[in-house]
């Protein structure tokens, strides 16, 4: 009975991802652990694998697209991966299922789901359709004027904050970083930026997630189970999109996000 409740979470969380972008990780590292019990530092380390697989297959498509934009994409490499390598490096002294870990884990994995209930909502309020296709037009250049980021340092300093919340918490990578490659590449389009944030997010993922399964972080059957779910909803999410409310299920994802958030932190 649980294998199947895994899977039809996995499915869940997919459509869900299809249907409105929002990180994989911001959903499924709580259902985890507070539906199914699951340990932080087991839910963090099978949830980044699950981001990773999920993700390559966005990758592939978006890059037949031409829509990855590859040297934003090293450039926020350059600051997440040193920055994931060195959180590794940390729960490794400290034991991933030490106390002391699991309690890093989870406060931090609440700031991370706050900040991306707000980030969620922020794209809500903000990005009304009008304000879309007045951003699109804005965004409209192609050329390499768009892959300069406000200032050289920002993509590696807030890559490298990225690397690190993804590596504690698995959150991080999805709403989190469109709200900040749309702060750092004004220039850049809306689509490309989306390409940007999901190709960014393999290696930083894999890197982390094997990085965990080297520290015994790793439910494989588990993973197995999420995704045999995932990957169909997420193909059913993605056909759905035009015919869903997109703004009430982002507000109501901002609200599930923070109350998880809160409830974590005052843990």
């Amino acid at each position: 009975m649980h294998d199947f409740a895994f899977i039809f979470a996995g499915f869940a969380v997919g459509l869900i991802v299809g249907l409105t972008g929002v990180g994989g990780g911001s959903l499924m590292t709580p259902i985890l652990i507070f539906f199914f019990g699951v340990k932080p530092y087991l839910a963090v380390g099978t949830d980044l694998l699950f981001a990773a697989f999920t993700k390559m297959g966005g990758t592939v498509s978006l890059t037949r697209q031409r829509l990855v934009p590859w040297r934003v994409v090293g450039q926020l490499c350059l600051g997440s991966i040193p920055a994931a390598l060195l959180a590794l490096w940390a729960l490794k002294e400290l034991g991933p299922a030490s106390a002391q870990a699991q309690h890093i884990m989870t406060t931090t994995l609440g700031f991370a789901l706050l900040l991306t209930a707000t980030a969620t909502f922020y794209k809500v309020v903000v990005f009304s359709q009008k304000r879309q296709s007045e951003e699109q037009s804005l965004r409209a250049s192609s050329g390499p004027e768009a892959l300069r980021p406000r200032h050289w340092s920002l993509p590696v300093l807030l890559g490298a904050v990225i690397g690190t919340l993804v590596t504690f918490t698995s959150v991080g990578a999805g709403a989190i970083g469109v709200t900040v490659l749309l702060l750092v590449y004004p220039l850049l389009p809306l689509p490309r930026i989306i390409g940007a944030d999901i190709a960014y997010a393999v290696p930083l993922t894999l890197l982390a997630g094997l990085g965990h399964a080297t520290l015994g972080s790793v439910d494989w059957p588990l993973l197995a189970q999420l995704l045999a779910g995932s990957l169909p909803g997420i193909w059913l999410g993605s056909r759905l999109v035009t015919r869903t409310p997109e703004r009430l299920i982002r507000s109501l994802l901002s609200v599930l996000l923070a109350w998880a958030g809160a409830k974590l932190v005052l843990i």
